[in-house]
């Protein structure tokens, strides 16, 4: 386990990088949620079936999360794109990296995708849990979090819980994403991974998209949350089993 510092718009952002042995590998940047972290247990529990699959991770804080830099009421999807190239910039300088694969959870979903659709030449593939692929929606229809509000005239911050506030930049920077774009752009293999018990993120939003992907594995895990703590290990096995038939060579 290394940790690494990476520097993106004089903001320092804190990562953690494993590699499974000493050789050259494929591997998977790995993107937290809305007010999570790199170090949640689902998040590590999905990096150690990547690497037990052959790939080296590098999970990492984003902007105003974790031990990352940056106000968390300031951060917008824009900067958690600008995070993400940062890391693919830094993980395109490791010698013993082959490939780069991309892959998130809620918010950290939406962004992987939106990354990959941008970027499909530098991302080889895609690990998608419960993609947050509302988040522009809700921005646009004046309704997020709970949270109602005029999407003509944006609140200068919403308060989205106790004590937790967001800019309305959040909002103005939602608006003008569309997922839909980045999903048809992106070439590469995709797994995609929900629980039809999630209440948090729609499920349907992923089965939409899996229909546009190119190449898609969509997974429904029946019963399972947003938070893929019900049954952990079918996201561990989908994960490890999925990864290893994408290495050079795999039946």
């Amino acid at each position: 386990m290394q940790h690494v510092t990476v520097m993106d718009d004089g903001i320092r952002l804190s990562g953690t990088l494993e590699r499974p042995d000493a050789g050259r590998c494929p591997l998977v940047i790995v993107l937290h949620g809305f007010t999570s972290s790199k170090d949640k247990p689902h998040t590590v529990a999905a990096c150690r079936a990547m690497r037990e699959a052959g790939f080296a991770t590098l999970r990492f804080d984003l902007y105003g999360h974790g031990e990352s830099g940056g106000d968390f009421s300031q951060h917008t999807l824009w900067k958690w794109i600008s995070n993400t190239l940062a890391m693919i910039r830094f993980a395109r300088s490791l010698d013993f990296v082959t490939d780069i694969y991309l892959s998130g959870h809620s918010q950290g979903g939406l962004t992987a995708a939106l990354v990959g659709g941008m970027a499909p030449d530098l991302v080889r593939g895609l690990i998608l849990r419960a993609p947050a692929f509302m988040i522009p929606r809700c921005a646009r229809e004046g309704s997020m979090l709970g949270f109602s509000f005029d999407p003509l005239h944006i609140p200068d911050e919403i308060e989205i819980i106790k004590g937790l506030t967001l800019s309305g930049n959040y909002i103005r920077v939602a608006q003008t994403v569309h997922a839909e774009d980045a999903v048809s752009r992106f070439p590469g293999p995709v797994l995609l991974m929900h629980g039809d018990r999630d209440d948090v993120v729609p499920p349907e939003d992923s089965r939409k998209a899996a229909g546009t992907y190119r190449q898609c594995r969509l997974e429904m895990i029946p019963g399972e949350t947003h938070h893929f703590d019900c049954f952990p290990e079918k996201m561990y096995s989908l994960i490890r089993e999925w990864l290893a038939a994408q290495k050079p060579g795999a039946d």
